[in-house]
């Protein structure tokens, strides 16, 4: 399968979520050519000590839209692999946030090397977290695509 097909299949459950996903709470919603969307339903499971949500799962889940995000452009068993994500943490997350939405868009797509943003929104699509990454196109492999 292309990367768009069995991301797609991922979000039609035709086929099981990655234990990552599952760990996490995430779900991936959406996929279009060069877009992915995550969700997350924040629950007790990701707050730190301070009551709020840790901020990996904000970066986890613009790292995790990114990646897809470029996945939906590679042919079968062209894998990929984050060099960097940057986040801006623009708003707190906590048990009152509810369902977020994480949109992973590529922004340049190279032979070896792509670039993509993500936004996390929160309720009433209040921006709460934005990134950037830096993503490297692997050659084909056995483990690519599941």
């Amino acid at each position: 399968m292309t990367g768009l097909e069995l991301l797609q299949a991922l979000v039609d459950q035709r086929l099981t979520s990655p234990p990552m996903a599952e760990t996490m709470g995430f779900a991936l919603t959406a996929v279009s050519e060069g877009e992915a969307e995550f969700q997350c339903e924040i629950t007790r499971r990701h707050l730190n000590p301070f009551g709020t949500v840790h901020g990996g799962v904000a970066l986890a889940l613009l790292d995790s839209a990114a990646g897809c995000a470029l996945h939906t452009l590679l042919l079968p068993g062209i894998g990929y692999a984050s060099i960097e994500t940057k986040v801006n943490y623009t708003a707190p997350l906590t048990l009152e946030s509810g369902t977020v939405r994480a949109i992973g868009r590529i922004l340049s797509k190279g032979k070896t090397i792509a670039t993509a943003e993500a936004k996390l929104y929160g309720e009433n699509d209040q921006l709460v977290a934005h990134g950037s990454s830096t993503l490297m196109i692997l050659p084909k492999t056995k483990w690519s695509n599941r």
